[in-house]
């Protein structure tokens, strides 16, 4: 039987080119990775743009809360054998005040639906993956995404890998971090380069089999 992954994240999982526009299916990490796992596993992509793991956006509209899409989503896509999630960066941006700890705890509630509405096809809860999101580049104050994000983003998002490690230790479930193989692109210093999407993909295929394994 085909084991099935949920990739659950924002614009860094929908594929968002910094430029703009989406990468093409065999660039995008998720179905990257569908690709490089090969016959026998399923990969559903569910990326997502300004996604947060808690919090509709005031400025950008509704439907933005990572908490509140879970459950319908995954009760749509089980069974599911892996859910991973890359969650945190919007939560960065000024307009919502947040520290690496406060958005560690809403992360705390995400898992807590995972296990809850999610389930493999003999009605177990899936293995959840934590993903410690790409870290906003230093040159954030020099592009486009400045105002959205404002200079305290690129602190924020730099403590968010440690705090969601330890998160994903105290829920008991594991954990991945992104950044030694998620290249950000200079040009607006918070999306992946393809390179990175592709590098990304690489790395969480091990994962996968380690945690299958």
């Amino acid at each position: 039987m085909r084991k099935r992954i949920l990739c659950y994240g924002d614009s860094n999982t929908w594929g968002y080119i910094p430029t703009g526009g989406r990468y093409d299916e065999h660039t995008r990490w998720p179905m990257r990775l569908g690709e490089l796992l090969g016959d026998g596993w399923t990969v559903v992509e569910e990326g997502f743009n300004g996604r947060t793991i808690a919090y509709d956006d005031p400025v950008e509209g509704g439907y933005k809360s990572g908490l509140n899409y879970l459950p319908p989503c995954l009760m749509s896509h089980n069974p599911l054998d892996a859910v991973v999630i890359m969650l945190g960066s919007n939560d960065t941006k000024r307009r919502f005040g947040l520290t690496p700890m406060t958005i560690g705890q809403s992360m705390m509630q995400l898992v807590r639906l995972a296990k809850l509405y999610g389930m493999d096809a003999a009605g177990d809860p899936p293995h959840i993956i934590v993903v410690g999101p790409p870290v906003i580049r230093d040159n954030l104050m020099e592009t486009r995404h400045a105002e959205c994000f404002g200079e305290q983003a690129i602190a924020v998002s730099r403590g968010l890998p440690q705090e969601l490690h330890r998160v994903a230790k105290l829920m008991r479930v594991d954990f991945f971090d992104a950044n030694p193989h998620a290249e950000v692109s200079t040009l607006d210093a918070v999306h992946m380069t393809a390179n990175g999407h592709l590098r990304l993909a690489e790395a969480m295929t091990s994962k996968i089999r380690e945690v299958f394994n």
